[in-house]
């Protein structure tokens, strides 16, 4: 059975700012996490941390029972962050976009290397498989978010909201078993935001373990537990 993530005694400070102080808390596989409270009161730091992208002063995360270290190695392990802001490269198109994570894939780097130039029959049918259902997953992902008409424009033509809905199609193309959300529906209407939700619940109906970082009470109260954080200390409101 996985284990999901477990984070225990969390330090994350930027010189003498502390931005985590002390959080340890465990999220199951198949359930949601919303994690709220003010700018600046270090949810973000927790969900980068989890993701492995900022190193803690102290403390461990560990994800299905791997300690987390460093970004690379959690990316590797499938935990999946959509960060605010979105993160998208805005020369690049909606699905450009959402196609380069999955090309970094090691089992998909294998299948295309044996693919290319004077490889035999078979490997090259197999590489045009693999880039194939690639793209199928792309197409579904954008579709899942509305923007299935989108794929082709680029990130920088997309409107704010747009631009949210692409990150959030990436997330969910990786299938990660960790999907780390930070603020993903900010600034989204509330047909797109119920989207949204919905199919980062679905991600933990298939098994993911799901955290939120929001400024939103109806995306809070949605979630299976709901904590607060505040000046970097983690406090439930409703525990899993």
């Amino acid at each position: 059975m996985a284990a999901g993530i477990s984070v225990q005694n969390l330090f994350v400070a930027y010189d003498d700012l502390v931005a985590v102080a002390d959080v340890s808390f465990t999220v199951p596989p198949g359930y949601v996490l919303a994690v709220s409270g003010p700018s600046g009161a270090g949810k973000s730091s927790l969900l980068w941390a989890i993701a492995g992208a900022v190193s803690p002063k102290s403390g461990t995360v560990e994800v299905d029972d791997l300690m987390i270290t460093d970004r690379p190695a959690a990316a590797a392990h499938g935990v999946v962050l959509i960060p605010q802001g979105n993160g998208l490269a805005r020369v690049l198109t909606a699905r450009e976009n959402l196609s380069m994570p999955l090309l970094a894939d090691p089992n998909l780097v294998t299948v295309l290397a044996r693919g290319r130039g004077e490889a035999e029959e078979d490997e090259k049918l197999d590489r045009n498989v693999a880039l194939e259902s690639m793209d199928r997953t792309v197409e579904k992902a954008l579709a899942e978010v509305g923007l299935e008409d989108s794929g082709d424009h680029l990130v920088e033509e997309l409107s704010g909201g747009e631009q949210q809905r692409v990150a959030v199609a990436r997330g969910l193309a990786q299938r990660g078993r960790v999907v780390l959300a930070d603020e993903s529906t900010s600034e989204l209407d509330s047909t797109n935001r119920e989207r949204v939700l919905s199919l980062l619940r679905r991600e933990a109906e298939r098994g993911a373990t799901v955290v939120i970082a929001t400024h939103d009470p109806s995306v809070a109260a949605g979630a299976d537990g709901h904590a607060i954080m505040d000046e970097g200390h983690l406090t439930w409101v409703r525990r899993l």
